[in-house]
């Protein structure tokens, strides 16, 4: 049968739920010569500062037992060398192109976004304010409910295109984050980062890391987000795109029956570059397999 994966996140239209996760995907082009980027929902780029920044010292990435720790702290040609060298290329795909946005103030943030609304080619933002790699920004707005609805009102304030807010795992209570972000102007949240962890090398006595911790991303806290897209979907009136240790077509399917309107896809490409693409293909057979003909049929559709 034939099965119509196209899903919508607020007031854009994916051609599927599966789009690749920021800071996976590099900005995209990297991947072009080994998938064809057309046939994904979208990607969001790497996370885009007002200046270049350098990163974290190596090493950057380990591997735990169901799971990857990352520390790479951010790294990135900085929003005008993107616009002016990487942008003009991404104009040639037909795939939603997310900018993932990071600032160590409001004000940067509000700069990054004003650069890029001078620029063609971009679908939406996504606000990072949940990164557990860095030392000043990121999870101290996503932490606290009043300095979340301060970013996002003021990126709000600035922004025509569609506004994501990624959320950080690591609170007490998520939903008030996520109503703090929609309050604020958030017209879609990602839910959620990393999990800040460590992994130790008994031998050196030394962080396996650089930074000696990272995030925790993979197959190991897959049961941990489900449950806060779950607690979000359900907080909120807006479109949730979870993401966390997504491997196969049934991964995605248990997000959108939490509530999820869309995907994302980030360490499952670090094994496999081509893996997204398989998840698309999957993800339709496994549908047509159980008579799912729309996307819509799956989302929120969780018993009791």
């Amino acid at each position: 049968m034939a099965v119509d994966l196209s899903v919508e996140v607020g007031s854009l239209k994916l051609a599927n739920p599966i789009l690749a996760a920021s800071g996976t995907f590099g900005y995209g082009l990297e991947f072009a010569h080994l998938i064809d980027l057309n046939r994904l929902g979208g990607f969001v780029v790497k996370g885009l500062s007002l200046e270049p920044i350098e990163g974290a010292p190596a090493p950057r990435l380990c591997e735990t037992p169901s799971g990857m720790l990352n520390a790479v702290g951010l790294q990135n040609v900085g929003v005008r060398a993107f616009v002016a060298e990487k942008l003009p290329s991404l104009r040639q795909f037909r795939t939603a192109v997310i900018a993932n946005i990071f600032g160590t103030s409001v004000d940067e943030y509000v700069e990054v976004i004003r650069v890029l609304e001078d620029a063609e080619g971009l679908a939406a933002y996504e606000l990072n304010i949940s990164c557990p790699n860095v030392k000043k920004g990121g999870m101290q707005y996503g932490t606290d409910p009043v300095l979340t609805a301060e970013v996002v009102s003021a990126s709000r304030k600035v922004s025509r295109r569609p506004l994501w807010v990624k959320l950080s795992p690591l609170v007490t209570d998520i939903t008030a984050i996520a109503v703090a972000a929609v309050d604020s102007g958030a017209d879609a949240l990602t839910v959620a980062n990393t999990y800040p962890a460590m992994a130790v090398d008994a031998v050196t006595r030394k962080s396996r890391l650089g930074s000696i911790t990272g995030g925790l991303s993979g197959p190991a806290i897959k049961p941990l987000t489900l449950r806060l897209v779950h607690l979000v979907s359900r907080a909120v009136k807006v479109p949730v795109i979870g993401l966390g240790g997504i491997e196969c077509a049934t991964d995605v399917c248990e997000y959108l029956l939490v509530g999820a309107s869309a995907v994302q896809v980030g360490t499952s490409s670090f094994v496999d570059p081509r893996a997204i693409l398989h998840l698309v293909d999957s993800l339709e057979k496994r549908c047509a397999d159980v008579n799912i003909s729309k996307m819509s049929e799956l989302r929120g559709a969780l018993g009791t």
